[in-house]
């Protein structure tokens, strides 16, 4: 199964990338109409998040970000077997002299999980030594895979989810720079419940406890796709951060997150489910989903 999927996404390594730009356009029109149960967490996150927005103009972008996902899912290809040339050629870094002015200091890239995140990855890797957290696999084989794939340029160290934020620390003080997306559930363990677009989500606040405990810069980066390549900005360094309040800090930087959500409204992954986690006493979201 994996020698199948490694080889088709070879394949689609060689095809230009407006042409998988269309490809992922109806890939993702019949996810759309196939994926029932995600197009509902779809449908419930952005009512949730837009209430005053018009249910067309919800469906309407439901609709652009299952294409999103679908490109996303054929530039594995491209992220998988391209060269660093074409990376280079394709990913349009913007603000690089934002990183590049903290040469030697601990750097915490912060964003959100848009679609063009894992390119973006592997473009950074050509810049500078960077950390990923990521989480296992359940086939032993897969997880080995993309391992392998996504640290093959030499410069990516993927740290497990698992294995708690150790690793994480020694990583940044030795000169790597973390890639952190702290916007999914992952539970109440360590959560607070930041507004998220008004609604209370379980979000972790680890952005601002890891860069207090390592000393580290963060940096806001975002990406955004287009027919032509991928723009991934990185910005300015966030000023007065971490704060002495780990709440407040969060408060902030989901607001930010907000922000530049609002810039690629399609491309942020709507089809988690960010408010599975409840306040006690509070009904499910997803319960019929």
């Amino acid at each position: 199964m994996i020698r199948l999927l490694a080889g088709l996404m070879w394949l689609f390594r060689w095809l230009p990338f407006r042409v998988v730009y269309v490809l992922g356009s109806g890939l993702g029109n019949l996810l759309y109409l196939l994926a029932h149960e995600r197009r509902r967490v779809g449908q419930t996150n952005l009512r949730l998040c837009f209430p005053d927005m018009p249910e067309a103009k919800r469906n309407q972008v439901l609709r652009e970000h299952f294409r999103a996902m679908a490109r996303t899912i054929l530039e594995y290809g491209y992220s998988w077997f391209a060269s660093p040339d074409w990376l280079r050629k394709h990913v349009h870094l913007e603000g690089l002299e934002h990183l590049q002015a903290q040469e030697g200091k601990p750097v915490i890239l912060f964003s959100g999980h848009f679609a063009a995140l894992e390119l973006c990855g592997m473009r950074m890797a050509l810049e500078t030594r960077v950390v990923d957290i990521y989480s296992r696999q359940k086939s032993a084989a897969l997880d080995a895979w993309m391992h392998n794939r996504r640290s093959r340029l030499g410069n990516g160290l993927l740290l497990s989810r698992q294995a708690g934020i150790r690793p994480v620390l020694k990583a940044l003080k030795e000169g790597w720079r973390l890639y952190y997306f702290p916007d999914q559930d992952f539970g109440p363990r360590d959560a607070e419940f930041i507004p998220f677009f008004g609604v209370p989500a379980a979000t972790i606040t680890g952005l601002s406890r890891l860069a207090k405990a390592s000393g580290a810069v963060v940096l806001p980066c975002f990406a955004s796709r287009n027919p032509s390549g991928i723009v991934f900005r990185i910005e300015a360094p966030l000023a007065d951060f971490p704060g002495d309040d780990p709440i407040a800090d969060t408060r902030r930087t989901v607001a930010l997150l907000e922000a530049r959500i609002m810039d690629a409204l399609p491309q942020y992954f709507w089809l988690h489910k960010r408010f599975k986690t409840r306040p006690e006493g509070e009904a499910g979201f997803y319960d019929k989903v």
